[in-house]
C-alpha cells in the first residue's frame, strides 16, 4: 500500500512537472515573440523615414469614415445609404478646393448638416439612434484603396458614428476628393491622382502609389504591432 501511495505521488509529481515546464516554455516563447517583434520592428533601417513620409502625407488630406451601428445587414446597408448621400451633398462643396486649410474650414461648418441629414436617413428607415460627426486626429492602421495604399499612423478625419459605432466603418479620402470616385475602380483614376500629385511631395507620392508587395507588408507589420503595443 505504502507503495502504491509513493508511487502515484511521484507519478502526479512528474506530470506536475511535466505541466510546469509546459507552460514555463510557453511563457518564454512568448517573450522571446515579443522581444522579436520589438528588434523586428527597431531593425527596419528606414522607419524614422516611413514616419516622417506619413506625417508629410497626413498633413494634406482628410480622411473620411461612416460608422454603422453594428454589423447586421441592415445597420450595414444604411451605413451605405448614409455615406452616399452625405458624399453626393458634399461633392461640389470640395471638388474645386485646392487648399486643405479651405477644406478643412467647409468640412468643419457642414458637420450640422451631416448629422441632419443622418438623422433624416436613420429616422426614414425606421431606427431609433441618432448620428455624431466630429472632425479629429486618430490612428489608423495600413488602408489600401485600388493602387493607393496609405501608411499606418496618425490623419485629421471627419467621422460620421452612427448609433452605438460598434460595426465596420466604409472610408475614403475627403481631401483631395476621392470620395467621389466610383468604389468599383481596382485603381486611383489619373484626375484623382492629379489632385494628389499637387499636394503632395515627389517622395510621398511615390510612397503612396509604389505597388512593391515589400513596402505593404512592412507597412501592415508596423500597424499590426503599434496595435498590439496599443492594448
Amino acid at each position: 500500500m505504502k507503495n502504491y501511495i509513493f508511487n502515484h505521488v511521484l507519478t502526479l509529481h512528474k506530470s506536475t512537472n511535466r505541466f510546469t515546464y509546459f507552460y514555463r516554455g510557453m511563457f518564454y516563447f512568448c517573450l522571446s515573440l515579443s522581444i522579436f517583434s520589438l528588434l523586428l520592428l527597431k531593425s527596419f533601417p528606414s522607419n524614422a523615414k516611413e514616419e516622417h513620409l506619413q506625417e508629410g502625407i497626413a498633413a494634406d488630406i482628410i480622411r473620411f469614415h461612416v460608422i454603422a451601428n453594428s454589423d447586421s445587414e441592415k445597420d450595414q446597408a444604411l451605413k451605405l445609404e448614409i455615406k452616399q448621400v452625405l458624399t453626393d451633398e458634399l461633392r461640389p462643396k470640395l471638388e474645386q478646393v485646392k487648399d486643405i486649410d479651405k477644406a478643412r474650414t467647409i468640412l468643419k461648418n457642414n458637420l450640422e448638416e451631416m448629422v441632419l441629414t443622418a438623422n433624416r436617413i436613420i429616422k426614414e428607415n425606421g431606427f431609433d439612434y441618432t448620428a455624431r460627426a466630429s472632425l479629429e486626429q486618430g490612428y489608423f492602421p495600413l488602408k489600401v484603396y485600388g493602387d493607393l495604399s496609405l501608411p499606418p499612423g496618425q490623419y485629421e478625419a471627419v467621422k460620421v458614428e452612427l448609433g452605438a459605432a460598434a460595426g465596420q466603418n466604409w472610408w475614403c479620402v475627403m481631401f483631395p476628393p476621392l470620395c467621389f470616385v466610383d468604389a468599383t475602380y481596382s485603381v486611383v483614376p489619373d484626375s484623382s491622382k492629379a489632385d494628389l500629385k499637387y499636394l503632395l511631395t515627389d517622395e510621398e507620392y511615390k510612397a503612396v502609389f509604389r505597388n512593391d508587395t515589400k513596402v505593404k507588408v512592412k507597412f501592415k507589420l508596423l500597424s499590426l504591432i503599434k496595435d498590439a503595443l496599443k492594448d
